[in-house]
């Protein structure tokens, strides 16, 4: 068994200060929200990159609009994702904790709705293709995952399912203590750093458009699909059917069959074209 790394989930903290008379602070800064700054970072990064391509639907100049739209779609959409989908009882009874975003929760599905709404309106804006854009965006995406996973591994939330395996970790909020899966680094392994690297092999080379999307779709459906089986379902949830599926298995076959439906789409209508690449 390994020992978890016991990391602060506060990373540093500033203050407190004292203006005009009145004392502020201490402000702690949370290493999950420097997860996400590091996503959002490393997207903006690569996506600049990108943008220098022959076939990029995005100037270099757009390339900050672009994560700033996706930063709220991920945000106002993993919230509004994580209470209807995850806790919409809660919702019924208090409809306004659906706002209280400060007291955490979110939810990847969520967000990748609010990020697609937000991408179709900028598509919008710029007179792009709605796939033209998210074919463009999505290699990038699973930098962002493999970052959250982290943050998710440091604050000891989402932990795997018990089990005597050689890696299992006791996590110090468990109050069960088991022994459970790390199941958040088995994320950021396979919905992150593992499907970053197939997305960018695979958009190395001009795709039909909707490829790299169904590609992504397929690929975080399929891996988020593998390891709910480690994954400690939420308390107040369990399991939807039979016994052992899971929500975030009922929220992802759906996602892997629409993916592969657009992967095959792509490649049908290039070759009924007769054009290779768009």
């Amino acid at each position: 068994m390994l020992k978890y790394p016991e990391i602060d989930p506060i990373a540093f903290a500033f203050g407190p200060f004292e203006i005009a008379g009145y004392s502020l602070g201490p402000l702690a800064v949370h290493w999950y929200g420097l997860m996400y700054l590091a996503a959002f970072l490393g997207t903006g990064f690569l996506a600049a990159r990108r943008a220098a391509r022959a076939d990029s639907p995005v100037t270099r100049a757009q390339v900050e609009d672009l994560i700033m739209y996706g930063a709220f779609g991920v945000i106002l959409g993993g919230r509004m994702g994580y209470v209807l989908f995850y806790n919409f009882d809660r919702f019924l009874e208090d409809p306004v904790w659906l706002m209280k975003i400060w007291e955490g929760g979110m939810s990847f599905h969520g967000g990748l709705l609010g990020v697609l709404i937000a991408l179709w309106l900028y598509g919008r804006k710029i007179k792009q293709p709605f796939f033209a854009i998210t074919d463009f965006i999505a290699p990038m995406v699973p930098l962002g995952l493999a970052f959250g996973r982290l943050g998710n591994f440091i604050g000891q939330e989402l932990w795997g399912r018990p089990t005597d395996l050689p890696w299992a970790m006791v996590f110090p909020r468990d109050p069960e203590a088991l022994a459970r899966h790390p199941s958040q680094l088995y994320q950021a392994c396979l919905e992150g750093l593992l499907l970053f690297i197939i997305l960018f092999w695979f958009s190395a080379k001009p795709r039909p458009r909707m490829a790299v999307s169904g590609l992504f779709m397929m690929g975080y459906g399929l891996f988020r699909f593998m390891v709910e089986f480690v994954r400690e379902p939420d308390n107040h949830i369990s399991f939807d059917f039979f016994g052992w599926v899971t929500r975030g298995q009922v929220l992802s076959a759906p996602m892997f069959l629409l993916g592969l439906i657009f992967f095959v789409w792509a490649y049908k209508r290039r070759d009924a074209s007769g054009v290779k690449s768009s």
